[in-house]
């Protein structure tokens, strides 16, 4: 299993991160992709996904977007262009839209320039969506990125769903799916072929429905997996085949 979506660098597992890791390969996890937050982050992700043998993207969430946009996307242009060649660099992100979160046309300006470097440096990206799917539909139509990428932590219907994968786009798959409540993104798991799907768990964030007060880690990723295999009524470890080669095939891992 890879967890395509897990921010492993974040406070929240400082205390115990080897631990994690260790659990992580004692149930068949056998890599995660860091994403980028900000600037200030990059070089913690690194150094993490060098000492577990990981991989990471690098990019700036629209929850930090920063007051010189132009200086940080120079700095983001100069990071992708010092790691392009290591193997453990997979893609441009995460970025996005965020209507929920100090939603402002500088969101859009700093993920139009983002969008451009990962079609400069032919990466895929790793895209954050609340609230704002036809914006983001738009701009990604507009700009006609080389390898697409995934919008994570995926929880729309099926039609919105069918645009993203017109465009080429993978969607990412975590806890949400566990949820009996959440109709709409289970009908869309099970409507839709399994190649179009990556499985994540955005950790630390986005825990299960039954526990929503603990800490997410990487070891739901069973879970999500058992689920996904329930709804399309295939064996797990048909399942699970489909799953890592979207993920080895999108990311080039």
């Amino acid at each position: 299993m890879i967890d395509t979506h897990a921010h492993l660098d974040m406070a929240a597992f400082d205390d115990d991160r080897a631990l994690v890791f260790d659990a992580m390969h004692h149930q068949g996890i056998t890599s995660a992709i860091i994403p980028g937050v900000s600037v200030e982050q990059w070089q913690k992700q690194i150094q993490i996904a060098q000492q577990y043998d990981c991989y990471f993207s690098l990019g700036i969430h629209p929850w930090y977007v920063p007051d010189d946009i132009e200086a940080a996307i120079i700095q983001l242009d100069e990071v992708l262009q010092k790691y392009r060649g290591n193997k453990r660099l997979v893609a441009v992100g995460e970025c996005g839209l965020d209507k929920l979160h100090h939603w402002s046309d500088k969101q859009l300006s700093l993920l139009e320039q983002q969008l451009l470097l990962a079609k400069t440096y032919r990466f895929p990206v790793i895209l954050h969506a609340v609230k704002a799917h036809q914006e983001l539909l738009a701009i990604l139509g507009k700009m006609k990125l080389d390898r697409s990428g995934v919008v994570h932590g995926f929880y729309g219907n099926n039609d919105i769903a069918k645009r993203y994968i017109d465009l080429g786009f993978k969607l990412g798959i975590g806890a949400l799916i566990l949820n009996p409540n959440a109709t709409k993104l289970r009908q869309t798991v099970t409507n839709l072929p399994l190649e179009h799907f990556l499985i994540e768990t955005d950790s630390p964030s986005m825990p299960p429905f039954d526990h929503p007060k603990t800490r997410n880690t990487p070891l739901i990723l069973s879970r999500i997996v058992s689920e996904i295999a329930f709804l399309k009524k295939k064996e797990i470890v048909c399942i699970l085949e489909q799953l890592n080669k979207n993920a080895v095939q999108l990311f080039e891992l």
